[in-house]
């Protein structure tokens, strides 16, 4: 029963983490259409600055943490470490890694807009704004079809 709830949380975590990784790079397509030191360029690094601390790194530490409690239960705290070889769960865990690194990436973003030292184009941000959405279609796979069990 345990396993099922740290699930259950599990994926509310993970969906408020993807909605903030999904939502943070439209936020920068507008952004950089503002006049550093305006009125809606406080704005946007306002929103910007309150969606990753108050969602985006809450969200993606409680991820990690019931992700990693989900192995250690269903390890039975690491006796049997069959599932780490397991195919599904290494597109998984990398998956999570390269999610990991670009939510930090868009956190130096953030920074940098709010120093006004932004070098990136609206085309960019619009573009990447998908990133997160292709490596979710990855890991749901991954975890849903659990291939190489």
């Amino acid at each position: 029963m345990l396993y099922l709830w740290l699930k259950a949380f599990h994926v509310v975590a993970v969906i408020a983490w993807m909605a903030g990784l999904l939502y943070l790079p439209r936020l920068f397509a507008y952004h950089v259409k503002a006049t550093p030191g305006s009125e809606m360029d406080l704005t946007f690094q306002t929103m910007e600055r309150k969606l990753l601390r108050i969602i985006m790194n809450p969200a993606m530490v409680v991820a990690w943490g019931l992700g990693l409690g989900l192995i250690w239960v269903r390890t039975g705290g690491l006796r049997d470490t069959d599932l780490l070889t397991q195919g599904w769960l290494q597109v998984k865990l990398a998956g999570v890694v390269v999610v990991t690194a670009w939510h930090h990436y868009l956190g130096l973003a953030r920074k940098a807009f709010a120093e006004g030292r932004n070098q990136r184009s609206e085309r960019f941000w619009r573009a990447s704004n998908e990133l997160p959405f292709l490596a979710a279609i990855v890991m749901v796979l991954a975890v849903t079809l659990e291939f190489g069990a």
